[in-house]
């Protein structure tokens, strides 16, 4: 039997196929022309520039089809394996180099999901010397926290890195220290405008500084890592002297009026991206052999760091934070069961205060009084043209008492844990000198 097929019905049934092709070819062509590759650009470093410390490696991508198809950026160093960073159309790394020796490739790529951008690579030479700037074997780390939270009215500005850069100052001019060995970890590495509450303006490290010292972000990773370097080089010498100071928000109850609700917790500051107990600290710092350390932690409800409860009443011996021990002094900046206070622009009250006795000798004579309240003396034997941490704590303490500009801060109640040389009557009377 033969089967007829209008000649009319073929020709229509051919135009459709062919038209049917051609669609299906188009498609796929301009499935494959629609996504184009993204770009990324390193910004801030060139080939032969040399990094050092912790180093913030900024940069930019975009995509020709659009922006948001750019799903994540990635880096790597040398041979080693590809990581995620932060951000997409502008991006950051913060690069820790202290195991790196000598030039160093860096490669980074964008990726929108479907295709990876060219590799861009740039080369550097990694200087991290040993051996600090002078024979002084004396160790500061300042770290701040400020303005993570979102909201506007809880940001404390930029005025805890101004404190922290004018310390380090004084610390390298007055006591010895050499610019390798001070650390100012601040927020996450960049510093905003209007303050700290408006946008990124440039990192820390690009800001002009009088001192090469080491700058690096208030995250939980930076500060282990570079608390964990201090110990391990303070610890190979016998006369190491080490100052670590930390300002941010407490973690507390601003409405439990009496205890802050820290009768049965644990006095806790936040860092950038995390938060950091009392005992979280003293773990950091539990193998520094260290007999002339200093810590002061400033912020709301923070005694217990320094296992103090209120008016000089120790902390209950489960919730002991194992940072005071011979050779150190412990201070906070309010009590467990108080708030503290800053300025924005200047920084945190207590620490002020305590700086302030420090740098114009105020402080100088000044004794503990009942509860470590503090008191001036007018006996000439009892000055000697120094100031110690203890008699700086004294004299904060004193002038938050007393001056009635600060009436409303007054319940602070800053505490202290002095056991330089030795706890109980074997301290020293002279108290802990830093820079001798």
């Amino acid at each position: 039997m033969v089967i007829s097929i209008d000649k009319r019905v073929l020709s229509i049934l051919i135009v459709v196929i062919i038209i049917l092709t051609l669609f299906y070819v188009f498609s796929i062509q301009e499935d494959y022309i629609e996504n184009k590759l993204p770009y990324v650009k390193i910004e801030n470093l060139q080939d032969e520039d040399i990094v050092s410390d912790i180093f913030m490696i900024t940069g930019s991508a975009s995509d020709p089809n659009g922006d948001d198809t750019l799903k994540k950026i990635e880096i790597k160093i040398d041979d080693g394996g590809w990581i995620t960073v932060e951000g997409t159309t502008t991006w950051e790394y913060e690069w820790i180099t202290y195991s790196y020796v000598g030039p160093c490739d860096i490669f980074v790529r964008a990726w929108d999901g479907i295709d990876y951008s060219d590799i861009v690579d740039v080369s550097v030479f990694v200087n991290n010397p040993e051996i600090a700037e002078s024979d002084s074997h004396k160790w500061a780390v300042f770290i701040a926290a400020a303005n993570f939270p979102e909201e506007e009215e809880a940001k404390l500005g930029n005025g805890g890195l101004y404190l922290m850069e004018e310390m380090a100052k004084f610390f390298i001019e007055n006591y010895g220290y050499s610019t390798s060995n001070v650390f100012i970890l601040f927020d996450d590495g960049w510093i905003r405008k209007d303050n700290g509450y408006g946008e990124k303006e440039q990192t820390l490290q690009q800001r002009p500084h009088e001192y090469k010292i080491t700058y690096s972000s208030a995250k939980l990773e930076k500060v282990q890592s570079i608390i964990s370097r201090v110990v391990s080089e303070a610890n190979n010498f016998d006369d190491s002297e080490v100052f670590i100071w930390i300002s941010s928000h407490g973690l507390g109850d601003n409405n439990a009026t009496l205890t802050g609700g820290k009768i049965f917790e644990r006095s806790t500051v936040y860092l950038w991206d995390s938060i950091l107990t009392d005992k979280e600290l003293g773990d950091m710092i539990f193998s520094l052999n260290s007999e002339k350390t200093c810590v002061i932690v400033d912020a709301c409800f923070c005694g217990g760091f320094a296992d103090k409860t209120i008016f000089n009443i120790p902390e209950i011996f489960l919730l002991e934070s194992d940072l005071p021990s011979p050779g150190r002094v412990i201070i906070s900046g309010s009590s467990k069961f108080r708030e503290g206070f800053a300025s924005t622009t200047r920084g945190p009250l207590f620490s002020l205060l305590w700086f302030e006795g420090i740098k114009t000798g105020e402080a100088d004579g000044f004794r503990s009084g009942i509860f470590d309240i503090g008191k001036p003396t007018n006996l000439k034997t009892h000055k000697d043209g120094k100031v110690s941490v203890e008699e700086a704590f004294y004299y904060a303490r004193y002038v938050l008492r007393t001056n009635e500009e600060l009436e409303d801060y007054k319940k602070m109640q800053p505490q202290i844990n002095d056991q330089y040389p030795y706890a109980g009557r074997l301290r020293s009377r002279d108290g802990l000198i830093l820079g001798e």
